[in-house]
């Protein structure tokens, strides 16, 4: 059973979504919270496997709750879903840094919603090779200093660093396999071997590692050149 926790200031809101998650034969709730505080409070106390939250709410907000909840050391198996009125929020990358395991909009479809919550706690990010192709294109659009390398990729192999700086280009692990002539379960592993050495959550913060550490810069092409 897939124990969620509701955080929204919308009791409303709240309300649909239980109805809804507590359709599936696999999927309980276990506790709602109106705010932040509360929901980090809860979250110490039910130990939840995801928390549904919303990104704005009064006085803790969705993404300092969201922080709070994945820093916490009893909280480790804990996955952390922000939930957005708008395709890109503006503060998206930030909880993706935090290390949250994806975003989904609140008028996402209720099948979506259901498999979300599955594979967020099946280990996954919430973020298909489509939707990481969006963050992608929003985030190098912004003005910001010029990146440089981090020493946190002194670790990789030549390999995974290529494998890495795939994934930053969104592609997903049969992509990274067809490009790079191995097989899906072989790219699979040099992703989840360059997460643990990185010390990242998830695909998600793996894609803003990329840029943030010049490992893929804006203006890359689909056949790795640029212009």
């Amino acid at each position: 059973m897939i124990r969620v926790l509701l955080a929204d200031d919308q009791a409303l809101v709240r309300a649909g979504f239980r109805a809804l998650l507590d359709s599936a034969a696999d999927i309980q709730v276990v506790a709602e919270a109106a705010d932040g505080e509360e929901a980090v409070r809860l979250a110490r106390a039910e130990r939840p496997d995801v928390i549904l939250m919303d990104i704005r709410m009064p006085g803790v907000d969705g993404l300092a709750a969201a922080a709070r909840v994945i820093a916490e050391p009893t909280l480790g198996a804990t996955r952390v879903i922000i939930l957005t009125t708008f395709d890109l929020d503006e503060y998206i990358f930030e909880a993706l840094r935090s290390g949250v395991s994806g975003f989904l909009v609140k008028d996402t479809e209720p099948r979506d919603l259901l498999q979300a919550v599955r594979v967020v706690h099946g280990g996954e990010a919430l973020l298909s090779p489509g939707i990481t192709r969006k963050l992608i294109s929003d985030y190098t659009s912004r003005p910001r200093t010029a990146p440089s390398p981090s020493p946190r990729l002194n670790g990789l192999t030549d390999r995974e660093r290529e494998v890495v700086a795939l994934v930053g280009r969104g592609l997903s692990n049969e992509e990274i396999a067809e490009k790079l002539v191995l097989s899906p379960a072989t790219a699979k592993t040099h992703v989840s071997r360059a997460m643990v050495k990185l010390g990242v959550r998830d695909r998600a913060q793996l894609v803003v590692l990329a840029y943030e550490s010049a490992l893929v810069t804006p203006g890359w092409s689909e056949d790795g050149t640029t212009p």
